[in-house]
């Protein structure tokens, strides 16, 4: 029994040739009306996207959408949440008569579609060869941000215009960017998918109600670790295998972050402070939701077991690296090597240690910013430091140091820190 498939109707950029029809494909749209129904004055905007399909599986079409996405469902309109989904699934085997019987399904919406997919069927639209490295990013209406990423090595690298180029996706963009420059997807065998999949669950595990410690945050650091990585004496010296790990540490290094501070664990009993004893308890949340999250995606599951084992405890040892207590620790021991003129960067163990200052430099380097966007970063983290003080005033708590947002401003904890 054929099945008929309802979608909205959406006008095209271009007609859908024959031939495509019995193949992979892509179908690029735009619309300056609502998606859905009649055309609502406060929906109206210039919308664009893909869909794209599979003779293979006719039970779904995948949909790439810039902007406010909203798709039917049972209620109404349901408006997408901003930075979670870069891409949407609409599954239509739910249509067929043998479901007919069952109530009307929830919308589902998938962390990771059919990117691999549409990268491939780019290629048979527009006849590009295969051999040819695509853009990651869609050039019909994200050229702007791709403009952006040709300066990504710059101090000056905004990156919150950055995210709102990429529909608040600056952390997937990013990453997947530099990880693609440097030549280690193909370097390392890295499956596409799994890739994708995994920066898209890295980014949605950053909390964003954080005023700071979100996935800008994770973002900028990332961007700045890729600043340091440039500096003539580590690109001369470092290899794949540190370039990877500097960024992937980069990326998850502030991985679900509650927004509080250690301090504010222990003293609240929180069960991470129990887990890891009271010591870098934030630190050590973050390295282990990162692990899970590689082993989840199976990203580096394709390398020999020891060899993924040891990128997990090098990632741990990176990301620990960035507890503020252990500052005079690091420092003391980076004084010594400058004083004694006895880094040697042919050693694996003083390159690890390298990487460690930078992720370090990379996560508070706010300050070597330009004025506007330090500004905005000092903004940001004061904001998340009153919100800690607003729930301990809340819960009858001590308010810790720089959170009363009562006695402090912006300028003083500043000059304080």
């Amino acid at each position: 029994m054929e099945v008929c498939y309802q979608l909205p109707v959406l006008p095209l950029d271009r007609p859908v040739p024959k031939h495509v029809l019995s193949r992979r494909g892509a179908i690029s749209f735009s619309s300056s009306s609502s998606l859905f129904g009649a055309p609502d004055p406060r929906q109206l905007s210039q919308r664009r996207g893909a869909i794209s399909y599979d003779s293979s599986d006719q039970t779904a079409l995948y949909i790439r959408m810039l902007g406010d996405v909203r798709v039917r469902s049972q209620v109404g309109f349901e408006p997408e949440r901003r930075s979670s989904h870069p891409y949407l699934c609409i599954d239509f085997r739910t249509l067929h008569s043998e479901y007919e019987s069952h109530s009307a399904p929830e919308r589902r919406v998938h962390r990771l579609l059919s990117f691999q997919r549409y990268l491939h069927s780019s290629r048979l639209l527009r006849g590009v060869p295969q051999q040819i490295p695509l853009h990651i990013l869609d050039e019909d209406y994200t050229g702007q941000a791709r403009c952006m990423l040709e300066k990504v090595g710059t101090w000056n690298f905004d990156i919150f215009l950055f995210d709102r180029l990429t529909n608040g996706n600056s952390l997937v963009t990013l990453t997947f960017h530099l990880l693609n420059q440097y030549g280690l997807v193909e370097l390392f065998q890295l499956d596409m998918v799994k890739l994708w999949r995994f920066l898209v669950m890295v980014q949605e595990d950053y909390h964003s109600d954080n005023p700071y410690h979100n996935a800008v945050h994770a973002a900028d650091v990332t961007q700045a670790m890729y600043c340091y990585l440039r500096e003539p004496m580590l690109a001369k010296s470092l290899t794949s295998y540190d370039i990877l790990l500097g960024l992937v540490a980069a990326a998850t290094h502030d991985l679900g972050h509650p927004g509080v501070n250690q301090p504010f664990l222990i003293k609240t009993d929180h069960y991470l402070a129990t887990l890891y004893r009271n010591t870098s308890v934030l630190e050590n949340h973050h390295w282990k939701s990162a692990v899970g999250l590689l082993r989840e995606t199976g990203l580096f599951s394709h390398l020999p077991a020891e060899d993924s084992l040891n990128m997990e405890r090098e990632l741990g040892s990176l990301i620990l690296a960035t507890d503020i207590s252990r500052q005079n620790e690091y420092l003391s021991r980076f004084r010594m090597h400058l004083d004694q003129e006895n880094l040697c960067l042919s050693n694996a163990s003083h390159r690890h240690f390298i990487l460690q200052m930078a992720l370090k430099c990379a996560d508070i380097c706010n300050p070597c910013r330009p004025w506007e966007l330090s500004k905005q970063w000092s903004e940001k983290v004061t904001e998340e430091f009153f919100q800690q003080g607003d729930i301990e005033k809340k819960h009858k708590l001590e308010v810790s140091p720089l959170c009363d947002r009562e006695t402090n401003t912006v300028g003083n904890i500043q000059i304080g820190q």
